[in-house]
């Protein structure tokens, strides 16, 4: 079964756009397992966007999964063990994801999630 996990922003996406984050998932990858990383809940806790605590509560449906490395670092750490997809609009991310060999899946027109690269 794909594993993905998602960033911050991916757990904004629903809110911002309007986006079935699940459908999307499912419609790219059929069933699928799908983590966060403990560093990403306390961002949620910190963030200053309107849609962070409805974030925050998307994101406990979701297994969690712990690292002490913090951001980026903590998101690319955990997609690495579990050979998972990262779910980001970061292009930042997305591109640091793409050099480490990882698997990229992006928000493309804003209102559909699309993979970065062939999969």
């Amino acid at each position: 079964m794909q594993k993905v996990v998602l960033d911050t922003n991916a757990l904004l996406m629903p809110f911002e756009f309007s986006l079935n984050i699940d459908h999307e998932l499912q419609r790219l990858l059929g069933q699928c397992e799908v983590y966060v990383p403990g560093p990403v809940i306390g961002e949620l806790k910190h963030s200053t966007s309107k849609h962070a605590s409805a974030a925050l509560q998307l994101a406990r449906k979701y297994n969690l999964f712990h690292t002490d490395r913090q951001g980026d670092e903590g998101v690319m750490e955990v997609a690495g063990k579990l050979q998972a997809f990262v779910v980001t609009n970061d292009a930042l991310l997305r591109a640091r994801v793409r050099k480490r060999g990882l698997k990229v899946i992006f928000l493309r027109s804003g209102n559909h999630l699309a993979f970065d690269g062939d999969y």
